[in-house]
């Protein structure tokens, strides 16, 4: 860990906001980097399990934001505006000294242009993928955010060269991703068989993400012999999807629902079947050979191809700059499929060379210093100049 740099002061309050458990956990993270110097700092904002253990006040809950497809977003944009009115008049209200937004673009970026008419400094954490699709956000970008803090290192070019203050830090993620517990003590603490292939469900943290994809992933098990299956979920999912909602979907017995242990879950497994997203990169952290799939609505389907301008579709293969691990997407995404793909990485040499491939994707998500001392480095740097 890279020791923090003390200041002469500190900020009285922060407003700092996430839509996602990943963006929680880095948010998270980074308030906690940041207390150690500014332990009367007082924080506030939307926030998840992570933000509220490390002492934000969670004027708004991530699980109101956490929606994902361009039509799907349809039918939760009052509820969504509504969170955007409140923490906008919050931030009016309180006045902080600046503002960190994390990942979210959709809601974040609208959050930044208001805020920055305020006349209140914006931090965005967690750059978004404007080098993937809709590249015309840069321009918005660069009159709205003072900093940007960048995950992957071809990030901070693209930003620079279009005006945007970006700042690379590393991917938390390659620090922080680790098994709680060694596998033999893990497998017993839920009565898993030693001897038995174990696959890890991912279907996605949003409950509309679940909702897409569980039942063809469930019918994948049954296509899969002599394995078993656990179904890992964020901390807090079953209290927010409801206590009934596996039991309702007809959730085989045979899978075990195990909540808050991704990382346990994923290292300890033989293959996983995880929805594209951060969980991949999790996955191949750990080196855990993986089956990737997604599924929406048939239109942002069509629109989102319409719009994205990058080879592939999963987070692992754009890093690695190939396929290394197979994408099953929309029409593709077939019990099937699905089954088939587990089935030859379970039972030939290429989960083998799969874990040889992600090894080196891992390597690439390394950087040199702590990228949250990193982030907490520069949102301090920021401070003082803005005090200057």
């Amino acid at each position: 860990m890279v020791a923090s740099l003390p200041t002469t002061s500190a900020p009285a309050r922060v407003f700092v906001s996430a839509g996602e458990s990943s963006g929680d956990l880095y948010a998270g993270e980074l308030v906690a980097a940041l207390k150690r110097d500014w332990p009367r700092t007082e924080w506030f904002g939307c926030a998840g399990p992570r933000m509220r253990a490390a002492g934000v006040e969670a004027v708004a809950d991530i699980a109101s934001l956490a929606v994902v497809g361009l039509v799907e977003v349809l039918a939760h944009i009052p509820r969504i505006y509504g969170e955007y009115r409140r923490l906008l008049a919050e931030i009016a209200r309180r006045r902080p000294d600046f503002v960190i937004l994390t990942d979210s673009p959709d809601f974040h970026l609208r959050i930044a242009r208001r805020v920055k008419a305020m006349g209140i400094p914006v931090v965005y954490l967690v750059a978004p993928q404007a080098w993937a699709w809709r590249q015309g956000r840069a321009r918005q970008m660069r009159h709205t955010i003072d900093r940007l803090l960048c995950l992957f290192p071809f990030e901070e070019p693209w930003y620079r060269e279009r005006g945007v203050n970006a700042r690379y830090i590393g991917h938390p993620l390659a620090r922080l991703v680790r098994p709680r517990y060694p596998k033999a003590e893990w497998m017993a603490r839920h009565g898993l068989a030693p001897d038995k292939p174990l696959v890890t469900l991912c279907p996605g943290s949003r409950v509309g993400e679940m909702g897409r994809h569980l039942a063809t992933v469930v019918e994948a098990c049954g296509l899969i012999p002599g394995a078993q299956f656990v179904l890992a979920v964020p901390s807090g999912y079953q209290k927010r999807a409801g206590p009934e909602y596996f039991k309702e979907r007809n959730l085989p017995r045979s899978i075990q629902v195990i909540e808050g242990e991704t990382w346990d879950a994923l290292a300890h497994a033989s293959v996983a079947l995880a929805a594209s997203g951060t969980v991949t990169v999790e996955a191949a952290l750990l080196g855990t050979p993986m089956v990737t799939y997604y599924r929406v609505t048939g239109l942002s389907w069509m629109l989102g191809r319409w719009l994205v301008r990058v080879p592939h579709l999963t987070m692992v293969n754009l890093i690695a700059g190939r396929r290394v691990v197979p994408e099953l997407m929309q029409n593709e995404m077939t019990a099937q499929r699905l089954a088939a793909e587990a089935v030859r990485l379970l039972s030939g040499p290429e989960r083998d060379q799969m874990r040889r491939e992600l090894e080196s994707v891992g390597a690439k998500l390394a950087s040199e210093k702590d990228p949250i001392e990193r982030a907490a480095e520069i949102v301090r740097e920021f401070f003082d100049e803005q005090k200057l």
